[in-house]
């Protein structure tokens, strides 16, 4: 087993502190983007702004990575092109470059945007897949079975039901099936089980959330099946070439699989600097293959599996599922025109939780935006720039004596303590993903000076002669804009950037070991001429969020 493999690392639980890798899944092209693609895109961003924020570059022996993608091979895209009456190629191309320009919207800030067509991830498959053949776990075989082809996979009699018009259907998606018999390559799943468990039970958070880990757990108490990981060509042409074997396609989602390797050089020796990933981000229906089938296929190559996997849950419209018959899928460039890009960010990271499914609602959305970004930081930043009370545009210098005034106050006790604790609580709320306690933490805090500003009340200084005191309590304020600016970096880099930029923070001090309480001895003047970071909303008329088809051109054949 894995764990007798002296040749083999042992497994270690926890990132690499050498070297950040995050991934995405790669997001099949069958359709269109919507909010659960991004979802997950921005988490894996947040995950990789923090880990450069946390460890800069200069530190590592590699540059981090961070990689995204779409997967284009398989049935479901042969037929998704047929309905459009477009090349497959071209179908694959135009949806590809709707993510592409999405994460671009939403500034996913990847290293690798990785397409399964890429010439080198067909060499690496190839590849990885004669390492499959080399460890002995792959046979030829007939094989007949119910299969699914919009969820590209063969069905046990367990995972099958009737719905209501007697048609055989997946327990889990709902998607019909149909008899198959055919003769496939099968890995030899069942060979590896032991491994996986071990691999799983190894370190206590390598499938985190609990709740899916013991998901995965449940899956290995029962004999693991051999799983069909070829198609005839006959059937399925848009695929990877086995390379021993040209009657046959890769199955689509080994295929898919291997892109994490691809984006680090793999076959070729320089990409075992970079393996394993740090941390793999995936939607919770796709657990079984990154969960069981993936650390099997790697273990049969001789690859050590990911050092983790952060499993999220789904988004639901209003408390029901996104649907295109209910039409309510929702399209994130068309929310972003209302709430903008980073609003949405926000939005999705500060409500989102990895456990439970969240619920999107153009109510809450707009409640929470208004309420956080515009009226507790915009409007905390706008009244310390504002000229009714700092005319001269300065981060002014701050007053010793002043200050030890000012700390008597309870308001100003509760401001320092909560600042100080920030920067370790963020740190350990980022480390375990949970975004929204970053948030938490922050709002906690600019409430709390929000507190300390109308408590002190600088307006009633600025024709007094108490000069220091006003800039002094403007020091002070300024200061947690600063510390919540540089915290939020990776949940809302646009606008942290905006924030950091007025208060001329250089771009070098914008790192987390800049995050020590430091009021301004000297003063520095402010830059731009506007404070205004996010505008209150106007809740629209029309609150249905419709789906639109993407537009697909129609591609005339020369003859």
């Amino acid at each position: 087993m894995w764990k007798n493999l002296h040749q083999i690392r042992a497994f270690r639980s926890g990132s690499n502190d050498r070297f950040s890798f995050v991934t995405t899944p790669i997001f099949y092209v069958n359709a269109a983007p919507h909010i659960g693609h991004l979802y997950s895109a921005i988490i894996a961003d947040a995950i990789h702004r923090f880990n450069v924020l946390t460890s800069p570059a200069a530190s590592h022996l590699e540059p981090p990575i961070f990689s995204t993608g779409t997967d284009e091979h398989g049935t479901k895209i042969q037929l998704a092109a047929q309905a459009h009456a477009v090349p497959v190629a071209t179908y694959c191309g135009q949806i590809s470059d709707q993510y592409r320009k999405l994460f671009r919207n939403f500034g996913v800030d990847y290293t690798r945007f990785i397409r399964t067509t890429d010439p080198d991830h067909v060499s690496a498959v190839q590849c990885f897949w004669q390492a499959l053949e080399r460890s002995g776990s792959v046979y030829s075989a007939n094989y007949a079975g119910w299969y699914c082809v919009p969820d590209e996979t063969f069905l046990t009699d367990s995972q099958l039901k009737e719905n209501d018009s007697g048609v055989k259907v997946s327990v889990e998606s709902g998607h019909p099936v149909e008899w198959t018999e055919e003769t496939n390559y099968m890995f030899k799943l069942n060979r590896h089980q032991d491994d996986v468990l071990y691999w799983i039970k190894h370190c206590e958070d390598r499938i985190v959330p609990l709740k899916f880990r013991k998901i995965c757990l449940d899956f290995l108490q029962e004999p693991l099946p051999d799983i069909s990981i070829s198609r005839p060509k006959s059937r399925v042409s848009w695929g990877v070439e086995v390379p021993s074997d040209s009657t046959q396609s890769v199955y689509v989602w080994l295929d898919a699989l291997v892109n994490y390797l691809t984006v680090t050089g793999f076959p070729h020796i320089e990409h075992q600097r970079c393996w394993p990933p740090t941390v793999q981000v995936l939607g919770k229906d796709i657990l079984k293959f990154h969960g069981i089938y993936w650390p099997a296929f790697l273990i049969a190559a001789r690859l050590e599996p990911p050092k983790q996997l952060l499993v999220h849950s789904h988004w639901t419209v209003d408390n029901q599922k996104m649907s295109k018959s209910k039409l309510n899928v929702v399209d994130p460039n068309e929310r972003a025109a209302l709430y903008t890009h980073e609003g949405m960010r926000y939005f999705l990271l500060r409500e989102g939780v990895a456990h439970s499914d969240g619920n999107y609602s153009d109510t809450k959305i707009i409640r929470i935006l208004n309420a956080e970004l515009a009226d507790t930081l915009g409007n905390l930043l706008s009244r310390c720039c504002g000229k009714a009370l700092n005319p001269e545009a300065v981060v002014p210098s701050f007053d010793q004596e002043t200050f030890q005034e000012l700390k008597s106050l309870d308001t100003t006790k509760r401001l320092l303590d909560l600042l100080q604790a920030l920067p370790e609580k963020c740190h350990l709320h980022y480390r375990e993903y949970n975004f929204y306690l970053v948030v938490d933490s922050v709002i906690q805090l600019l409430h709390a000076a929000n507190g300390f500003f109308e408590g002190t009340t600088p307006w009633t200084l600025k024709k007094s002669e108490d000069k220091p005191r006003l800039r002094t309590i403007l020091n002070i304020t300024m200061e947690v804009l600063r510390q919540a600016g540089i915290i939020l970096q990776p949940i809302v880099p646009v606008m942290s950037g905006q924030l950091l930029d007025k208060l001329s923070v250089p771009r070098k001090r914008r790192l987390w070991s800049d995050l020590r309480v430091n009021f301004a001895i000297t003063e520095r003047s402010l830059m731009g001429s506007e404070a205004i970071l996010f505008r209150r909303i106007v809740a629209p008329k029309e609150e249905n969020v419709v789906k639109k088809e993407p537009k697909m051109k129609k591609i005339k054949q020369k003859n």
